[in-house]
């Protein structure tokens, strides 16, 4: 087995990567992000290409970007996953995981997708109620700040927030404890699936209706597997 995990920097593809550890010890050999190449950021959670790279360096684990437009037409993302996609059954991998929760329309997606692609879909957390979820995380050592949310269901104040079960008891009612609605994503900078910790500092917030985001700066990281802040593990599969 041979597990390629979509890695979006958020606390739930970085709980998923926990949790394929413990189940498949070592069999996860690469994260894959897609970047918006304008702004050299994660896509939707605008989360710094920089701090992307150091949660990468951190697991131990290459990153392999996507690079994508913005906007980005569905036909262009598609085509370029494609190619992410067979790059990686080239490569070798078996499993492509994600580390969605309940959302079925997505999952069927995924799983469509990836039919007879040489890659079989896991979801490791699916079904998993988010607020158990949530708890779980935090007795776990997950820790991470909101990095963007979606002033339609959430106050633009929740950004840049720590995730903690305080702001959990903030969370208005509706609104999901885990943000799979699209609510809120999250950059996540310690846990259990890191050697060491990630410093991010909150910087400017920004607003593009509906969406407000909080930068996240990367202050320090720990030197870690023989590398130093600059460098990342490779990038090939």
């Amino acid at each position: 087995m041979k597990i390629l995990l979509s890695w979006s920097s958020g606390k739930d593809s970085a709980w998923a990567l926990h949790m394929l550890n413990l189940q498949y010890p070592g069999a996860v050999h690469a994260l894959l992000t897609t970047v918006n190449e304008t702004v050299n950021r994660v896509a939707m959670h605008a989360v710094r290409r920089d701090v992307l790279e150091a949660q990468a360096r951190t697991a131990g684990l290459p990153l392999v970007v996507v690079p994508i437009p913005h906007p980005c037409p569905n036909e262009v993302y598609e085509a370029r996953m494609r190619v992410a996609v067979a790059d990686a059954v080239a490569a070798g991998f078996t499993h492509a995981a994600f580390g969605d929760l309940f959302l079925e329309d997505v999952r069927r997606y995924r799983v469509e997708k990836l039919a007879g692609t040489g890659l079989e879909p896991l979801f490791p957390a699916w079904g998993i109620p988010t607020d158990r979820l949530a708890s779980e995380m935090l007795s776990n050592g997950l820790r991470a700040r909101v990095a963007c949310v979606d002033t339609r269901t959430l106050d633009a104040a929740f950004v840049g927030r720590e995730v903690n079960r305080c702001l959990l008891e903030d969370l208005p009612s509706g609104v999901d404890r885990g943000g799979e609605n699209g609510e809120s994503h999250t950059c996540v900078y310690a846990g259990p699936m890191f050697k060491n910790p990630l410093v991010l500092e909150p910087g400017e917030v920004v607003t593009r209706e509906p969406f407000a985001w909080r930068d996240l700066q990367l202050v320090a990281e720990p030197a870690i597997w023989g590398l130093t802040p600059g460098q990342t593990p490779g990038q090939t599969l």
